[in-house]
């Protein structure tokens, strides 16, 4: 049996992702011992482990052993996967690390998870990230955890290994809730952007639109032109997400069939996206978001 050192830190980030695997090296370089798991991951998530340094525990039994944190860091819709797969392994081990729920998910959501996850003993922490992962060159920069529930306080201990962490004195829930509050405005915006975009090019008044939005609106075409081409990799994670934001907005009357409705918008263009040849939309912001000069 494999034994964690007296004071050592080790973290398993489950989610080798670009921002699982990044937050990883963070931690990592600060002094860290950092695992995580690639059992039916793709090549280019063992090229993330090996890039960021990371070791390699594919047994879970194993890595809930040894880890004093878990972080999930996984795309929306397999979140609550995650937490079922970790529940026995986190019920059988006597020594229990904190499980940190980092995923964009609905409040309710989260409560779930909590609530399934308490039942095996551990300490569990409801976190949303704010921002992009951190980067190599940039040691004091990165997105920030908000933590909300009991264990927080524990969580926020990983401060000192290159995380920054602003403790929400909030139940579980209040941290995922800030997160999709905050997604649902930038994502929005970006999802109503393109939804216009398109619209406007079918009519064949993109151009138009273009140059009204760079007479009284500069701001917003320079944010449309930075995030559009930026969301297309993305879409199809974002899928997930607005339907969790659908789900905080709580009703049609509150909100809810916007997201709804950009999850659909998501969908479409992560599909033309990876496509093999490019469709309607992903064609009509391509070329709005690249104009000729």
């Amino acid at each position: 049996m494999a034994v964690v050192a007296h004071g050592s830190m080790t973290v398993a980030v489950i989610g080798a992702g670009e921002m699982g695997s990044a937050v990883g090296r963070r931690l990592r370089h600060l002094g860290a011992r950092v695992i995580t798991e690639l059992a039916g991951r793709s090549k280019q998530s063992a090229q993330r482990v090996a890039d960021a340094g990371l070791e390699v525990v594919d047994d879970d039994q194993r890595l809930v052993r040894e880890a004093n944190f878990i972080l999930s860091i996984v795309p929306p819709g397999v979140a609550i996967g995650i937490a079922e797969r970790f529940r026995g392994a986190l019920s059988s081990t006597v020594r229990k690390p904190v499980f940190v729920e980092c995923n964009a998910i609905a409040p309710a959501t989260v409560r779930r998870i909590g609530a399934m996850l308490s039942e095996t003993g551990c300490s569990f922490v409801d976190a949303g990230i704010i921002g992009g992962p951190p980067t190599i060159d940039s040691p004091a920069g990165g997105p920030r955890f908000y933590a909300a529930g009991p264990a927080s306080h524990k969580f926020a201990s990983l401060g000192q290994y290159g995380l920054d962490i602003a403790v929400l004195e909030a139940p579980v829930g209040a941290a995922s809730a800030l997160k999709l509050a905050y997604a649902g405005l930038t994502k929005g915006f970006t999802a109503l952007g393109a939804a216009m975009i398109a619209a406007a090019t079918r009519e064949h008044l993109g151009d138009s639109l273009r140059a009204e939005l760079a007479r009284t609106q500069p701001d917003m075409l320079l944010r449309l032109e930075r995030m559009i081409p930026a969301m297309f990799p993305k879409a199809y994670r974002w899928v997930a997400e607005m339907e969790q934001i659908a789900d905080f907005a709580a009703d049609e009357k509150k909100g809810a069939a916007i997201y709804l409705g950009a999850a659909r918008l998501y969908e479409e263009i992560a599909t033309e996206f990876d496509g093999d040849s490019a469709g309607e939309s992903f064609s009509a912001l391509t070329s709005f978001c690249k104009p000729t000069r």
